[in-house]
């Protein structure tokens, strides 16, 4: 019964999103669909931090770990929360600062702490200066949860070539900002 549910829920997801979630599928079949689930439910976590800058350290996140699907996904959940999609073109285009000042400061954040680069002390520090320890525990768990789905998905063989990135009806090559 549990399982029937999840299924529909992904089925859902996909739906909404034009997105293969065949891992998630897999994932349920396996007996791990519910505690998948409660990673996706911390993702979602955003308190104190504006919208931009939360968003921008989700795609971040997403293309430290892929630069297909799960990054297109990221930029459509931007789009459809409204997210000026002119921002969302600049992080992907590498033109951070054209992205606003939230959405640069959340983009250098989620990467520096994704890859582990030495800014990221300094990037904490920033974030929690503009945004409070409530914002930055959001900050920390969106990029936490969000590389869980690429890596994941990757885990299990599911893993995509590079892609262009769709935003409002443009294709845009990623370009990998520090």
């Amino acid at each position: 019964m549990l399982k029937t549910l999840l299924h529909r829920s992904i089925r859902g997801f996909e739906r909404m999103f034009g997105y293969d979630a065949t891992y998630i599928h897999e994932i349920t079949e396996a007996g791990a669909g519910v505690k998948f689930a409660l990673g996706t439910w911390a993702a979602r976590h955003r308190a104190a931090v504006p919208k931009d800058a939360w968003f921008a350290a989700k795609l971040a996140a997403a293309l430290s770990e892929d630069c297909g699907p799960c990054t297109q996904l990221a930029a459509d959940m931007a789009v459809r929360a409204g997210m000026d999609p002119r921002r969302i073109a600049a992080l992907i285009r590498g033109d951070v600062e054209q992205a606003g000042a939230d959405a640069a400061l959340g983009y250098r954040y989620a990467m520096a702490v994704a890859t582990n680069a030495p800014a990221a002390i300094d990037l904490v520090e920033r974030a929690r200066a503009r945004y409070g320890e409530k914002g930055l525990v959001s900050l920390a768990l969106v990029v936490a949860f969000t590389r869980i789905y690429p890596a994941t998905k990757r885990g299990l063989g599911h893993g995509m070539a590079c892609a262009k990135i769709e935003i409002a009806n443009q294709s845009i090559l990623i370009q990998r900002a520090a």
